[in-house]
């Protein structure tokens, strides 16, 4: 059973590659999240306890993904937020802890933003998409 939970993972992370043309504008330590699903520290990302008004973009491709009227201080260590641009994310099992979660990667780019979390009971929307600073960028002043 653990062989073939595995082969599905390969096969579903195969299938989510980002494209190479997106690689180029970004750092390391960004490669090492958004590309290789990497985690960054909590409470040490830039946009952690960060409530301007505007709009959060993917950091590789510039896809609107949230709106900051939904980030919510979930007290998590990473920004959070209750609601999607829809059709901006997908969502795909995550199985690299041993147990089921679920990732969720820019719909555009396929770069890895963090996970969601579901029945927390922390929003009325009982929803947490726990996201990785350095995935995202802000943009100021845009509005719903």
């Amino acid at each position: 059973m653990y062989i073939i939970v595995l082969f599905f993972s390969f096969l579903i992370c195969f299938s989510q590659e980002m494209d190479k043309k997106y690689l180029k504008k970004l750092t390391p330590e960004e490669i090492e999240i958004i590309v290789n699903k990497g985690t960054e520290r909590p409470y040490s990302g830039k946009y952690n306890d960060f409530y301007k008004e505007g709009l959060y973009v993917c950091k590789a491709c510039d896809n609107p993904l949230f709106y900051s009227d939904d980030k919510f201080n979930s007290n998590c260590g990473w920004p959070s937020f209750d609601d999607e641009i829809k059709g901006s994310i997908k969502r795909i099992p995550d199985y690299s802890l041993g147990r089921v979660r679920t990732e969720i990667i820019c719909s555009n780019c396929n770069g890895h933003l963090g996970h969601v979390f579901e029945g927390e009971n922390l929003t009325e929307k009982n929803i947490r998409h726990c996201v990785n600073s350095i995935s995202i960028k802000f943009i100021e002043n845009e509005k719903k």
